[in-house]
């Protein structure tokens, strides 16, 4: 098999998986959780472009990510395009969002509340992990080289599931420079 036909069968093989997840997702049908590691925090290392889920203290998997345009610096302010770094609690999901699958991050702290109403400014928020666009605006290259987000942390389709399916809700995000 050619390199292409192995780019190709990979791509369709995580279409299928995406589309299967989807439907599965839509139609209600439960998940054991036992079928999967949980993970009792995750780490994202901003600098290595790195999530990690964590059981015990032993990382047990690792994924790519991509970030916000801006991505040195804590989050200060809407539209700064920044993600923001600290210690967090993933509070909620959304299956239908406009990016594949979404959890979101409790950002703004109270902490961070309080610093933007010091500079007067607004926090910002709706920072989620989450998958790729389901309407593309650039090409599937373009997502996986370039940090792209407006300050979320993005992962491929298919390590979103694997996400979604190993984190629990209100389990604890630490986001590291």
């Amino acid at each position: 098999m050619s390199s292409i036909d192995t780019r190709t069968a990979k791509f369709n093989f995580s279409r299928c998986a995406v589309i299967v997840f989807s439907l599965l997702v839509v139609a209600g049908a439960p998940t054991l959780a036992t079928d999967f590691p949980v993970a009792d925090k995750i780490v994202v290392e901003k600098a290595a472009r790195k999530l990690y889920l964590i059981r015990n203290g032993e990382a047990f998997r690792t994924f790519d990510i991509a970030l916000g345009v801006a991505p040195e610096g804590h989050k200060e302010e809407e539209g700064d395009q920044k993600t923001p770094e600290g210690r967090y609690i993933l509070d909620g999901r959304n299956p239908n969002s406009d990016f594949f699958l979404s959890i979101h991050i409790s950002y703004p702290s109270s902490r961070d509340q309080q610093d933007a109403r010091k500079r007067g400014v607004r926090p910002g928020g709706q920072i989620m992990i989450h998958g790729q666009p389901n309407v593309p605006t650039y090409s599937v290259a373009y997502y996986a080289r370039e940090d792209w987000t407006n300050g979320c942390i993005a992962v491929s389709n298919s390590d979103m599931i694997d996400i979604w399916l190993m984190t629990p809700n209100l389990v604890p995000i630490e986001i590291r420079p």
